[in-house]
């Protein structure tokens, strides 16, 4: 037997009928006829070549076995189809259908889940793109068009063709193992330079041949920040580490802060920065004034 193909009417009318108990509930609910109903009904189960309803004995129409078998599938098409509604009349709004967002390895994960936790319950028709970058790769997604907000630091929010605005800032603070050289005794003028650094490095060419608090010639190059963190722990390097990330190690005494002469640590100042020929729409606006309210209320 060749199986024919349900209208999403007829789906919405299967549905009603089983949620509401009766035709008689479900015509109330779709404001149509009983007979209407029954005649949805009756040409979904031709179309399908099956029962969906035992109605001999019963004041009301109980599920068949195919019924209860199909109830789930019925139940997935129509929900795709009402996101689908509701994405066309966000588009018709104005609201972005996605958003590709790129945020500065020095915010905390937890300070963007929360974020991103608010956002999904805000847009739930607008899909996310999330990318994790640090220094000039924050900006370089903007430029190449893989992103359109970037929640980044310093580096690079002075481009001709971004537009920025400052939402917050982490405090970066030098600190090794407390059984490295350095965490031992009182640290001397230039005795930073002596000792292996650990340095987050650029994974774009933006900044190429720029160093960014780089004290000593021994260094080591790391494109990960969570490496970084994991080596200093290992006491294999000192280097400036978001304040935030390392403050259950600094109280538990996993790392020390240094207090170094020259003074490395700094206010990473972060900025909502986007292309000022891609204006930010309502869900990306949303993003903006989110983080600002979230990075204030993290300890910096």
């Amino acid at each position: 037997m060749k199986v024919g193909e349900p209208t999403l009417d007829q789906l919405r009318i299967f549905l009603s009928v089983e949620e509401e108990g009766s035709f008689g509930g479900a015509a109330r609910r779709m404001g149509r006829a009983v007979s209407a109903i029954s005649y949805g009904i009756a040409q979904m189960e031709a179309q399908l070549g099956v029962s969906l309803f035992e109605r001999e004995g019963s004041r009301r129409p109980v599920l068949t076995d195919a019924g209860q078998g199909l109830l789930p599938e019925a139940r997935a098409i129509t929900d795709r189809a009402d996101a689908l509604l509701a994405k066309t009349r966000s588009l018709h709004a104005g609201l972005e259908s996605e958003v590709s967002l790129v945020v500065d390895v020095m915010v905390t994960a937890e300070a963007t889940a929360n974020v991103l936790r608010e956002f999904r319950d805000m847009f739930p028709t607008v899909s996310l793109r999330l990318q994790v970058e640090g220094l000039g790769a924050v900006a370089a997604c903007l430029l190449d068009g893989r992103a359109q907000l970037a929640i980044g630091g310093p580096v690079m929010g002075d481009h001709e063709d971004l537009e920025r605005q400052v939402v917050g800032e982490v405090e970066l603070i030098p600190g090794a193992a407390p059984d490295h050289p350095m965490a031992q005794a009182k640290i001397a003028p230039g005795a930073s330079r002596e000792h292996l650094q650990l340095v987050l490095t650029d994974r774009s060419t933006l900044t190429e041949g720029r160093e960014f608090s780089v004290l000593s010639p021994l260094n080591w190059r790391l494109g990960d920040l969570g490496a970084k963190h994991a080596l200093l722990k290992q006491g294999i390097g000192w280097g400036n580490m978001p304040r935030p990330m390392v403050a259950e190690d600094l109280a538990s005494g996993a790392l020390v802060r240094l207090s170094l002469p020259e003074g490395p640590g700094a206010d990473y100042v972060l900025s909502a920065i986007w292309r000022r020929d891609a204006r930010p729409g309502p869900a990306t606006s949303w993003l903006i004034d989110t983080f600002r309210e979230r990075l204030a209320q993290c300890p910096g």
